[in-house]
């Protein structure tokens, strides 16, 4: 027999099931629709208007899945397991919205929402080139949306729906056989805490727009394949790659934030597997943006332009799948579980090499390769030798990061390297240093030819003005391994002559504007985490000789510090205190000042950071640092170990002393140390949570107040009779270590027997807290901003120069 469940709302689940559904086949139309107006016959202008039709409807459907979806996180519908999953009554709004993309199925979405945005603008931008280009960009939409469909055929499942209802995922629990199971379920798992950030609401949708943005320059690669238009399409898909590189670097950069400010790496880029696949596609994106730079100017490199603009979008499809087919679960902190959607996820990725591959083949005789040789002097020679080099970094990131595919598919144990930081730095600063002093002499260059004698008298004397100026840095930064060295001096050389072409800009050469300024950006950035990695130090060092216990090696135990409630404590320049806690939400936030005093004991400077926590019961504690900022410097400050505080409800009886037996009569009151306590008054009818009271039934609180200085702390016991029988219900002041309980009252003469008990040992509160000074890392903040300022001059110069090329066909 069929349950009829109590308090359900299906609809909206009914409702994004079927957009899901009506997103899929409108996808598929359009796919179709697409593919067959490229043939540009008679029927094409038919096809196309049902493309965009098609493509409409898909796009329509594609929102009714968001607000759906919403509608069941936001209205805490628990009944559904992607809402039970991922978000929980607690979170603020904020929080809430980023629940909506903490699953796989979410992630997707938000990835089909991007690429659907991107095909509405260029079925309005693309003009000739919309079939080809509309065609790519559904068929990659296609997978996606496949993703989410969550239907059976045989034992294979295809996508995973969000709409699942909880009873459905975990059919054969004991609950779902209450037909009002939803009474019992009062709340959700959460968030997970380390998300819990203001920048995991604005990092995730802005990473997953930039792997949108790939797919456009990747369908113009194509579509210049397919329609043997070899050089065109460069014009076409040169502000198409910039957006992308600028939005996957933006992306990239506000999760070095989040890394920074929530997840304790120490600093903002751990080399972790799952930042090391989304860096990948931007490397290579990075290297296809000069080299079709090179071929617009030049005709050279016209083959390692669609390689890399390919195979960028393909290493984005080879990330999804590292960070969502479980494969990276133990070596990364946030890679995706698996959800049985590995064989989806590598189709998808084959597919797309498949269809590179094809195109690439077909046409390879035809392809016009330059016959002529680039010359050693010439700028497209040496921006080919920068993409060969970023494509170097990019095989050895990947390499390493696939460890554990390698494993998977070969039977091999390979270990991953044990200093990872290390390992990645061996390899990526030289290639840094390289790209740094290529992207800084090959801006002297022209293009095809450069007579020698010009360029080196333009180089020489920057090169010497680079080498003092990063000897002094070295100096000052005490960096003196050879590879800082080299790396201070390459990025010092890339800021200086990129310097002089924003001047040349400045001056009327508007074009060099964004790119000078980007490179700038860039080497300011390098050069901020150069410094600020190498010179960051510890200042919470133990010099006690305490040991904190098992949780902490040895350069745990010498790295923190244990502070007391109210008791200063030296720490290098600063005296610090730790001043209590405050609890807002499910975080608590633990108050420590900071203090600097002069030679003459003045206070210098005063500030108090609030480095907060979670006690979460899966995860134990999960902490967020606060930082105080510099212009030179910050404090980074995160608590490592705190006090748990006991549960009103486990108390230990045995913790308090002999109790105390005093009679009052209301407004009496008694001294006590430092204070005095007093019965307030007294409630005859008080009301007990959660218990009935029956005829006959009695329940009396005592309203006491124990003045301790001058704070006034409060407890009510309560003595009940019920059924004949009495009971007494004991209060707590937990501050004061207070147990209070009304044991009886004497009606005749009015006074009532109350119990006090004070606690035998109260353990003040303490936090374990470690801090860290990184300084000039506003270098690294600041380099990155004017990184992205580059790119949009660039972006805003490479429009109007589509826009005059479109002009010229007219």
């Amino acid at each position: 027999m069929d349950v009829t469940f109590v308090g359900e709302h299906l609809l909206p689940g009914q409702l994004g099931h079927f957009a899901v559904i009506l997103a899929f086949v409108a996808c598929l139309l359009a796919t179709v629709s697409f593919f067959f107006s490229s043939k540009r016959d008679l029927a094409a202008k038919s096809w196309l208007r049902i493309g965009r039709i098609a493509f409409g409807v898909h796009a329509v459907a594609i929102v009714g899945i968001i607000v759906s979806l919403f509608i069941i996180i936001y209205n805490h519908y628990f009944e559904y397991f992607y809402a039970w999953s991922h978000s929980s009554t607690e979170l603020p709004t904020h929080f809430i919205i980023s629940c909506f993309w903490e699953g796989q199925e979410g992630s997707f979405l938000l990835w089909g929402f991007w690429q659907m945005v991107m095909g509405a603008i260029l079925i309005r931008t693309a003009k000739d080139w919309e079939p080809e280009v509309l065609f790519i960009i559904c068929l990659s939409q296609l997978f996606i949306s496949s993703m989410l469909l969550g239907v059976f055929i045989g034992d294979f499942r295809i996508g995973s729906s969000p709409f699942i209802l909880l009873r459905n995922a975990m059919p054969e629990a004991p609950i779902f056989q209450n037909p009002n199971y939803l009474s019992f379920i009062t709340d959700g798992n959460g968030l997970n805490p380390l998300l819990q950030n203001y920048w995991m609401v604005i990092h995730p949708p802005t990473l997953f727009f930039g792997f949108a943005c790939t797919i456009v320059p990747f369908a113009y690669g194509i579509a210049g394949l397919w329609r043997a238009k070899y050089k065109e399409w460069v014009t076409e898909a040169l502000p198409w790659t910039l957006i992308a590189v600028m939005v996957l670097g933006t992306g990239i950069i506000m999760g070095a934030f989040w890394a920074y400010e929530a997840l304790n790496f120490g600093g903002y880029w751990a080399w972790d597997p799952v930042e090391n696949a989304s860096i990948i596609p931007w490397l290579t994106l990075v290297g296809a943006l000069h080299v079709m730079i090179a071929y617009k100017n030049t005709g050279h490199a016209l083959f390692t332009s669609f390689f890399l603009i390919l195979v960028t979008f393909i290493l984005v499809l080879y990330a999804s799948f590292l960070t969502r087919s479980g494969i990276l679960g133990d070596s990364s902190v946030h890679a995706f579980t698996d959800l049985g959607m590995s064989g989806q996820l590598l189709a998808f990725l084959f597919g797309f090499i498949a269809l590179a591959v094809g195109f690439l083949a077909a046409r390879w005789k035809k392809l016009p390769f330059s016959k002529k040789e680039e010359q050693t002097y010439s700028r497209e020679f040496w921006l080919f030798i920068g993409a060969l080099v970023l494509l170097i970094s990019c095989l050895q990131i990947i390499t390493t990061t696939s460890i554990p595919v390698i494993n998977a598919i070969f039977g091999t144990d390979y270990a991953p390297p044990a200093d990872v930081i290390a390992h990645y730095n061996k390899w990526q600063i030289p290639i840094a240093v390289v790209v740094l002093i290529v992207s800084g002499f090959s801006q002297f260059l022209k293009y095809k030819d450069t007579r020698p004698a010009i360029f080196w008298l333009k180089t020489g004397v920057l090169v010497l003005v680079s080498a003092i100026l990063s000897g002094i840095i070295c100096y000052l930064g005490q960096l003196y391994t050879p590879a800082y060295m080299l790396l201070s001096f390459g990025c010092v050389f890339s800021v200086m002559v990129n310097g002089r072409l924003l001047l040349e800009a400045v001056g009327g050469k508007f074009k060099l504007a964004g790119s000078a300024v980007a490179h700038i950006g860039f080497g300011l950035m390098l050069l901020g985490a150069l410094i600020s990695s190498t010179n960051q130090r510890v200042i919470s060092l133990n010099t006690t000789g305490v040991n904190y216990g098992e949780e902490f090696d040895d350069k745990g135990n010498r790295e923190n510090i244990l502070l007391w409630e109210n008791e200063p404590m030296e720490m290098r320049d600063y005296k610090v205190t730790y001043l209590g806690d405050s609890t807002s939400g499910v975080n608590i936030y633990y108050k420590v000042n900071y203090q600097r005093t002069n030679k003459k004991g003045e206070v210098t400077e005063n500030f108090t950071l609030l480095p907060n926590a979670q006690i979460n019961p899966k995860m134990g504690l999960i902490a967020s640092p606060d930082t105080r900022h510099y212009l030179t410097r910050d404090i980074y400050t995160h608590v490592t170990q705190v006090i748990v505080k006991d549960d009103e409800s486990k108390r230990d009886e045995e913790s308090y002393s002999e109790p105390v037996i005093h009679n009052f009569m209301v407004g009496d009151s008694v001294p006590i140390l430092r204070g005095f306590m007093k019965l307030e008054s007294v409630n005859r009818k008080t009301e007990l949570k959660d218990m009935a009271m029956a005829d006959g039934d009695i329940a009396v609180s005592a309203k006491m107040m124990v003045m301790r200085g001058e704070t006034p702390f409060y407890a009510e016991p309560v003595f009940l009779i019920k059924g004949g029988r009495a009971f007494q219900f004991p209060a707590f002041i937990d501050d004061l270590g207070l147990k209070f309980e009304l044991k009886s009252i004497d009606p005749a003469k009015n006074t009532f027997e109350i119990v006090v008990a004070q606690k035998k040992e109260k353990q003040d509160d303490y936090i374990i807290m470690k801090a860290i000074v990184f300084p000039y890392i506003n270098l690294l903040w600041g380099g990155t901003i004017i990184m992205i300022i580059g790119f949009l001059l660039s972006i805003v110069q490479r429009v109007k120069e589509r826009q005059r090329a479109n002009k010229r066909k007219k």
